[in-house]
């Protein structure tokens, strides 16, 4: 399988919000044999890039993985060690996709904890949460992302990661929705 097929199929279906048909493959990779289009799509589905489904190829998760190289230092330079695998960011960012959902962050209470005005949050449905957890929380009937934080009578109450906001103390009730789980920032 030669990766630039691949690239190839991944830009057609980025413009055309689907796979190509094995007539339109013959085109993109300039080939005139079908049975050539055939044995690649075969070791797609081998590889569990796309499936076919009621005579219908479909793209996984595993199709929109991106290549993972390695680690790299944000400290002195050092030579980088190539390590390629295939890692899909839903994998990397979600431990329990049932349970899981985006919110899109607006403000700058959290601006402390890297967590800006515009940030995608991706949030895990849970009532349970320590101590330090960023919430999602429903306090006296407002919707709200913080800190969750304990007093000295073990008494919850939400802060702020900028020194702008005060700490909300629940004057009737403080409900945990779920848990931060990961952040997204899109530069540029």
């Amino acid at each position: 399988m030669k990766l630039d097929h691949l690239d190839t199929v991944k830009r057609f279906y980025k413009f055309h919000k689907r796979l190509p048909s094995y007539s339109e493959m013959l085109k993109l990779f300039d080939f005139s044999s079908k049975n050539a289009i055939y044995r690649i799509i075969q070791k797609w589905i081998e590889e569990g890039l796309i499936k076919k489904d009621a005579r219908k190829l479909a793209p996984t998760s595993k199709f929109f993985s991106l290549p993972f190289l390695g680690i790299i230092k944000a400290g002195f330079p050092i030579l980088a060690e190539e390590d390629k695998n295939y890692l899909t960011l839903d994998e990397y960012l979600i431990e329990d996709p049932h349970s899981s959902f985006i919110l899109r962050v607006s403000g700058d209470s959290l601006i402390n904890v890297g967590i800006f005005d515009g940030d995608l949050v991706i949030i895990e449905r849970s009532q349970q949460a320590l101590s330090g957890d960023i919430v999602l929380a429903q306090i006296d009937r407002e919707w709200t992302l913080k800190i969750l934080r304990k007093d000295n009578q073990k008494k919850s109450y939400l802060a702020s990661a900028n020194p702008k906001y005060p700490p909300f103390f629940p004057r009737q009730e403080l409900q945990i929705h779920g848990i931060v789980k990961a952040v997204v920032r899109k530069f540029n």
